[in-house]
């Protein structure tokens, strides 16, 4: 009974971590190793081969865990500035993102950025139109990389919680 209270906690985390690679206000990436970190305490999982999940494994994926969700702080950013962007245009991106997620999800989070990055140029940073619409697509583009790290590293850890699930 408890292995299967510990590989349905795993498989939960998981499940939830790859949902939080979507919504920004679940950390995903974390979840995901918080759940094969459940594994490695309290299950007694191995792979086809028979081995039990190493410590070298949990901590491989902490590492990476960290710079993705790192990344995610920071490729928005640079793409926004790498596309002609203000510091108002990067600001104003991450308002948007909050700003959509609340108001109008799930769209929200994916319009919400670049909304957020067109308008703070054009009302602080004092650009037309046509020169805030560059900046709002890198942080639209910044978002999307930042969204597909986080799913390739929790897709992936999602991937190791099910090998070591016997």
């Amino acid at each position: 009974m408890l292995n299967v209270t510990i590989i349905t906690i795993a498989i939960f985390l998981g499940i939830i971590g790859i949902i939080g690679c979507v919504l920004p206000v679940i950390p995903g990436p974390p979840i995901s190793w918080a759940g094969m970190m459940v594994l490695y305490f309290w299950g007694s999982g191995t792979n086809s081969s028979g081995d039990p999940m190493s410590t070298r494994l949990l901590i491989i994926w902490l590492v990476i865990t960290i710079a993705v969700t790192i990344l995610d702080y920071l490729v928005p950013s640079y793409l926004t500035k790498k596309s002609g962007g203000s510091t108002y245009a990067s600001r104003g991106a991450l308002a948007g993102l909050f700003i959509g997620l609340i108001f109008f999800p799930p769209f929200g989070i994916v319009i919400g950025p670049m909304a957020g990055a067109f308008l703070c140029e054009i009302i602080f940073g004092k650009k037309t139109a046509g020169q805030s619409i560059v900046p709002a697509l890198g942080a639209f583009a910044g978002f999307i990389c930042g969204t597909g790290l986080k799913l390739i590293a929790s897709g992936m850890m999602m991937y190791y919680i099910f090998v070591y699930i016997r």
